[in-house]
């Protein structure tokens, strides 16, 4: 990760003398770390949940430079995920048709997983993948590997210059051939030195010391090929020349590094062992080299992004989901904006609500940095409690927040790795082993005991143990999905949908297109937006596009406010409010709303008690959310036989009884209202009856 000044000093040089590898993009997405080391975890799964942690003090190394932390020694919990955005400017259109002016956050990475609605939160496997496009090139018949991406991407793979996108295009977005990693990413330009001398074993013109192995090869390079060679670890490669034996080439471990000899300083040179004996040494060859393997290691191709990232607005901005105990690494990228090239607009991340363990990564420009125009952030966060965050520019809130800089976060659960063998009560007693999450209340079984007037360790914890369930209950279980470690199983739901509320106002977005001072007192939203769409739209399935001024279509809104809900079954909505000036209340006719968690916290008292409500309507303030359940309990096939079809669903709807809410831009039968749908059945991955025909209600599409 970047010192943003320091990028803005790269820049400067850059401008007088523009070696191959400078540049100021860079994203980063380790698949091994302290907290996760892969010897001990498989960074691209998450983990079976068997118990807290555990910890030992790593060593101190030799140097004196390393250990003395704390380790992971068994029952790494956890993954790693990674994730690139962009900051600049695109367009949304309302349910009226009328294309808005965005500031905006657009997805670089899980690019095709975006524009079906889901999270853009990748594995290491994932993200780290270059784009695979063949092109013709290298001479007759040969094909290149290169990483050219076309702007709007992934627009163009599912054909999208209508919407909504039929089921054969939505096949096309999930197919395994589509790309989920990060933009632009390529090998870095390896580091390579001329090769003055080269020999094996002892003596030779360069005076290597004697005792030296007769399979161990010195190189002596003009200049150092690097002052970081780590034996046993570093890799370099010698590559294959007419002059050279044919047993020196190839890719080999570093064995030594700072050899002397006869002709440069130490750091010049470094040895290997070859897999061969009685080769011959070559003294100042034309074109012999040692260099450094082609890795992924961060670098990108900074046209790739300004293709992709420009003008490619999300509302909401790019959807992300981590699990409790992984480690995040979420890149921010500023490409500017096209459309107000006198902005020189920096931009941040900031975790609203979030408990982040350093002011450093929290995106408030007065305690972090600002990323500026041509650079990139990586922030790192450590994955905390369960439950509905979201996130935002921390750049001149209102206005940034006004124009479409919002987004929503959700953390799910280690209840959810919790195994069908193993009562949640139990599980969540082990978890307060694991001090970073403690919850602790008396009588809660785990150990040490906590006497009965004893202050629990910290009364802010999220989710206590539940009081114990009445005699001959039978325990919950885990292999479910919940919104919490509950405990009990009270959480548990079949399909989750995240549901932003939002407005605009249609003036300030048209005066922030057209150099004019922007009124932050007038500012009255027109435009009342569930997950970046008014009535109509919200009942449209599959992403929407908007065509920007680059004449590209983009997928401008891709999450869906359709909610579908297995028969019997339970929706857990991911609600929040992330409105400048308005409150947004939601109402739900027909279908119960248990509300169960506020804030990214369990409604549960320190005593165990859960204090879960039940509601017809909710309403929220720009800031906050709830984790509310949608429960079908009582509507099921037997009870209502129409849901032994896949085509005739019940149908609900989810609407702001707030009738100033329910127009677009003062025009009537528009805003914050979408239809709920009991379906015979629901895929979790999709949210769709598969079994459906096209164009039914429950259906995956529209045709």
């Amino acid at each position: 990760m970047a010192n943003t000044r320091c990028w803005i000093f790269v820049g400067l040089l850059a401008a007088f003398a523009a070696p191959a590898f400078a540049q100021s993009f860079r994203v980063q997405c380790p698949d091994d770390t302290i907290t996760h080391p892969s010897r001990l975890n498989d960074n691209n799964a998450e983990p079976t949940y068997v118990g807290p942690t555990q910890y030992g003090t790593a060593p101190v190394t030799v140097n004196g430079t390393g250990g003395g932390y704390q380790t992971p020694t068994s029952n790494v919990n956890g993954a790693i995920k990674c994730q690139q955005i962009s900051g600049g400017d695109g367009y949304a259109s309302m349910g009226d048709g009328t294309q808005t002016y965005l500031f905006s956050f657009g997805p670089l990475s899980g690019l095709s997983d975006i524009a079906l609605g889901n999270p853009g939160s990748e594995f290491p496997s994932v993200f780290n993948k270059r784009f695979p496009v063949a092109v013709q090139g290298g001479g007759p018949g040969s094909t290149l590997l290169v990483n050219r991406m076309p702007p709007g991407y992934p627009t163009n793979v599912a054909n999208a210059s209508t919407v909504p996108l039929s089921s054969t295009q939505l096949d096309s977005l999930n197919s395994p051939n589509t790309f989920n990693g990060a933009v632009g990413l390529d090998y870095n330009v390896a580091n390579t030195v001329s090769i003055y001398d080269i020999t094996q074993g002892p003596g030779g013109t360069a005076n290597i010391a004697a005792g030296t192995g007769a399979n161990v090869v010195t190189v002596i390079g003009n200049a150092p090929l690097s002052l970081n060679l780590i034996p046993g670890v570093s890799k370099v490669v010698i590559a294959d020349q007419p002059d050279l034996p044919a047993g020196y080439a190839g890719t080999w471990t570093v064995y030594a590094v700072n050899i002397p000899n006869a002709y440069f300083p130490e750091t010049f040179a470094f040895q290997y062992v070859a897999g061969t004996t009685g080769l011959a040494e070559v003294t100042e060859s034309p074109d012999a080299t040692a260099s450094f393997p082609q890795l992924l290691d961060g670098h990108v191709d900074p046209r790739q992004i300004m293709d992709v990232g420009v003008m490619n607005g999300n509302i909401p901005a790019p959807l992300m989901a981590i699990d409790e105990d992984d480690e995040f690494f979420l890149t921010l990228t500023n490409v500017g904006m096209i459309m107000r090239p006198d902005l020189f607009e920096q931009h941040t991340v900031h975790f609203h609500g979030y408990p982040n363990a350093s002011s450093f990564y929290d995106g408030v420009p007065d305690a972090s940095v600002a990323i500026n125009i041509a650079a990139s952030f990586t922030y790192y966060y450590l994955a905390p409690d369960a439950g509905t965050y979201f996130w935002h520019c921390h750049i001149t809130p209102p206005e940034h927040l006004q124009m479409g800089m919002v987004g929503q976060l959700f953390v799910r659960p280690r209840q959810n790795r919790v195994p069908t063998t193993t009562t949640l009560n139990a599980a969540l007693v082990q978890q307060q082993g694991d001090l970073r999450t403690a919850c602790r209340r008396y009588g809660d079984t785990a150990s040490p005991a906590i006497g009965q007037f004893d202050s629990p360790p910290d009364i802010l914890c999220s989710n206590p143990v539940p009081i114990p369930p009445p005699a001959g209950t039978t325990p919950a279980t885990g292999g479910g999905t919940y919104a919490y470690n509950d405990g009990d199983g009270s959480t548990r739901y079949d399909v989750d949908y995240p549901l932003q509320m939002h407005g605009f106002d249609p003036n300030f977005h048209f005066v922030g297109m057209t150099f004019n001072p922007e009124g932050f007192t007038d500012m009255k939203d027109k435009y009342f937006l569930l997950n970046g769409r008014s009535y109509p739209d919200t009942v449209t399935p599959g992403p929407l596009q908007t065509q920007s001024s680059d004449a590209v279509n983009h997928f401008s809104q891709p999450l869906s406010s359709i909610i579908n809900i297995p028969a019997g079954g339970k929706a857990l909505l991911r609600i929040s409010n992330l409105n400048v000036s308005e409150y947004h209340t939601l109402a739900s006719l027909g279908i119960p709303m248990q509300v169960i968690g506020y804030n990214a916290k369990l409604l549960r008292d320190q005593a165990g008690n859960n204090l879960y409500y039940t509601t017809n309507s909710i309403t929220l303030g720009g800031g906050e959310s709830l984790d509310v359940l949608l429960d079908a309990s009582a509507f099921t096939a037997a009870a209502y036989p129409q849901l032994g079809s896949d085509d005739t669903p019940l149908v609900f709807y989810l609407y702001t009884p707030n009738l100033d809410h329910l127009s677009n831009d003062a025009e009537n039968f528009g805003g914050q209202l979408t239809e709920v749908h009991i379906c015979k059945s629901v895929d979790p991955a999709t949210k769709a009856d598969l079994s459906a025909t096209p164009g039914t209600p429950c259906a995956r599409s529209a045709s």
